[in-house]
């Protein structure tokens, strides 16, 4: 083990701050105790866990879950005791800061052998970093906590030296940025390529893209509520911004580069309009990647003969790979974009709940681009 026995000891009985949603709306701090570190277990000092549209859509209710758990799952954070067996599986030693991906991998089941450990058999999507029952051992499962569990399943990154650990939260947007918006869709130099949502994953597929060579981005937003991520969209590589309120955005697109999409990304959420979107933005022959969810069954303006017609190759996405983990804190500590500067909003476990909400679009008020939870503040 790579902690004294003392420290151990002392480990073993003290408690530590979590909160945990308990059903909709009701996300009450808890206790927890500590757990013991075996030859295959880490745990992990929780520094900083980023909020995505998962932790909102979970707090009301829109994700049920019908179990106590603690969220978050972008968690960035020291670790603080780890056993040999995982220490040598995740070339990550006690003292380490790291990234934890939301999903687990047993690496023994077809598709994590494939590498796609997304469809993981023993884990996959209902067995996930910030879903997990709080009555399951040893119950700290998510990053709204000061400590998290790493199992012996889990998956960490070691975040680049020096690289904030507010900031390297991003590993998790930025990670779905790269994989959405070039390894899946094969973005090449010189694509077009068009982002459906300025959230904090739409501005993350659009430097990602840029990145990748893309000659013009552009990303859309609808009404009041994104006009300042659409103009915050500037600083990540858009080329072209579009209200779809006011403008639409296929002549838009066809006004400013006289064609239409290479690549086409999708990461809106309960936006049931912009599937149909993504499809007439596409050029012949084009892709589309679809990573945001709708929430309803219908889609309205959807024309299956569009995909015939085009012969549009269609891409579902669900979540992000160690590849694109990696190349996003490679992005974040080469500072090539001003992920610093974003509109942030940085509280501990006693404010989590209110900037959830405001998040949510339950409160009023600005709703911040980045929000992040830091447990010891």
């Amino acid at each position: 083990m790579t902690r004294t026995q003392d420290s151990a000891r002392d480990a073993m009985t003290r408690t530590v701050s979590a909160l945990v949603l308990e059903s909709a709306h009701r996300l009450v701090p808890r206790e927890i105790p500590l757990p013991e570190v075996t030859d295959d277990t880490a745990l992990l000092r929780v520094e900083a866990c980023g909020l995505c549209g998962t932790d909102h859509e979970q707090y009301t209710g829109h994700i049920p879950a019908g179990f106590a758990f603690v969220p978050g799952h972008e968690t960035v954070g020291v670790v603080e005791a780890i056993g040999d067996a995982a220490s040598q599986r995740w070339d990550v030693r006690a003292g380490d800061r790291v990234a934890v991906e939301v999903f687990q991998t047993c690496r023994e089941c077809g598709p994590c052998e494939q590498g796609d450990y997304r469809h993981c058999t023993r884990h996959g999507i209902t067995d996930m970093y910030g879903f997990i029952p709080v009555d399951r051992e040893p119950g700290l499962w998510g990053g709204y906590a000061e400590y998290q569990f790493l199992g012996p399943d889990a998956i960490c990154h070691k975040v680049p030296a020096g690289l904030d650990p507010v900031l390297a939260t991003l590993f998790n947007p930025l990670g779905a940025g790269v994989r959405w918006g070039v390894t899946l869709p094969h973005t090449r130099s010189g694509d077009i390529v068009c982002v459906l949502g300025p959230g904090i994953r739409g501005l993350c597929t659009a430097a990602a893209a840029k990145d990748a060579g893309a000659a013009f981005v552009c990303v859309t937003g609808a009404g009041a509520h994104d006009a300042a991520r659409l103009q915050a969209a500037r600083d990540f590589g858009a080329d072209l911004t579009v209200d779809v309120t006011e403008t639409d955005p296929v002549d838009a697109l066809r006004r400013n580069v006289g064609a239409l999409a290479d690549i086409v990304v999708d990461v809106t959420a309960k936006a049931p309009a912009a599937f149909a979107q993504s499809l007439a933005l596409a050029r012949a022959g084009g892709t589309v990647v679809t990573a945001g969810t709708r929430g309803i069954p219908d889609v309205p303006g959807f024309s299956p003969d569009l995909i015939v017609y085009k012969e549009l190759r269609i891409l579902g996405a669900l979540g992000v790979d160690a590849p694109a983990y990696t190349r996003a804190l490679e992005i974040l500590a080469a500072g090539r974009w001003p992920f610093d500067d974003l509109d942030r909003a940085v509280v501990g476990l006693a404010g989590a709940e209110a900037l959830i909400r405001l998040m949510a679009g339950e409160e009023e008020g600005p709703r911040p681009i980045h929000g992040v939870i830091c447990p010891w503040t």
